[in-house]
């Protein structure tokens, strides 16, 4: 048990005054490039090091989908958090909650409505590496990811993730390459190249108030893994090869320095390999009326803040 003793007035007023001065000194010596400073939308840092910084958001997604085919028929929303410290490593949680009951109801994990369906835990290391004006800034990001699932009659269906990001700014071309290793449920590998380009629609390229990216992607996975995730069949749906194409637009508004909404569309289906896309028209056809075809067009809005 842990006893705290009560300040008398006296005391509480000079530890009042002293924090006020000890603060001052701070923003003092913050302007002069020392000291601790806060920043909104960066965090706190001390001189030209960033300390650490915090990010939440909330998202909502029409369908929940996975390497472009549907894993909820219902809409999702997804909560988020995140840690950066130093501008290098940082720790972050995504809990994502079913909105009605049917997706539970149709994947077979029961009515969640309300309650979290998957927890995903990340920690990893992230920097941006300016390259000069020739190549560009690359930005690198390398986690570790534990997903986990409520227990349903005792069925563990929890998974492990080792993932790599790759992002190449200050060209007309956005590239993004993205590495994924599951390392329980099935052992595969997925990759996806996406590329794109940020058009400013309000503000300049120094201040950009609301902005749209166009983008297409395209992903390929192992045989590990589109058997993992397809089933392993007669019907070839057992094979690697290219997978989901993704067409996507996404407009963003800087509400203030720490504070946006966004808000997407999306294209999805299997374009290059015919046995691919009868696996996700049979995929997709699990969940019921108006999932029968491979691709599917979903939308969604988030809301991220910034500290």
């Amino acid at each position: 048990m842990v006893y705290m003793k009560t300040l008398n007035t006296g005391k509480a007023l000079a530890v009042a005054a002293g924090v006020i001065l000890t603060s001052s000194f701070a923003i003092a010596d913050a302007a002069e490039g020392e000291g601790f400073s806060f920043t909104p939308g960066k965090g706190i840092s001390y001189g030209e090091q960033q300390i650490v910084s915090a990010e939440v958001g909330v998202g909502f997604d029409s369908k929940y989908m996975t390497y472009g085919v549907i894993d909820g028929k219902d809409p999702i929303a997804t909560l988020s958090g995140k840690l950066t410290f130093f501008d290098w490593v940082y720790v972050a949680l995504d809990a994502q909650y079913d909105l009605t009951k049917a997706n539970g109801r149709r994947g077979g994990y029961g009515n969640r409505a309300g309650k979290y369906t998957l927890l995903d835990t990340s920690i990893g290391i992230a920097h941006k590496f300016d390259l000069g004006e020739t190549i560009g800034t690359l930005g690198v990001d390398a986690s570790y990811m534990y997903e986990y699932l409520p227990r349903y009659h005792g069925e563990v269906g929890d998974t492990q993730y080792l993932n790599l990001e790759l992002t190449l700014d200050g060209h007309w071309i956005e590239p993004t390459f993205t590495f994924e290793r599951d390392l329980m449920a099935d052992e595969g590998t997925y990759v996806n190249l996406n590329l794109g380009h940020t058009f400013t629609l309000v503000g300049d390229e120094e201040d950009q108030v609301l902005t749209f990216k166009p983008s297409i992607g395209q992903g390929a996975g192992n045989s590990l893994r589109t058997k993992g995730y397809f089933g392993e069949t007669s019907d070839g749906y057992n094979h690697g090869g290219l997978m989901d194409t993704t067409i996507m637009g996404e407009f963003e508004w800087a509400v203030c320095d720490w504070l946006s909404l966004g808000a997407y569309v999306a294209y999805y289906d299997y374009i290059f390999d015919s046995k691919m896309r009868d696996a996700a028209r049979a995929y997709n056809s699990e969940w019921g009326s108006g999932c029968h075809d491979s691709y599917n067009v979903v939308w969604g809005l988030s809301l991220t803040a910034k500290f």
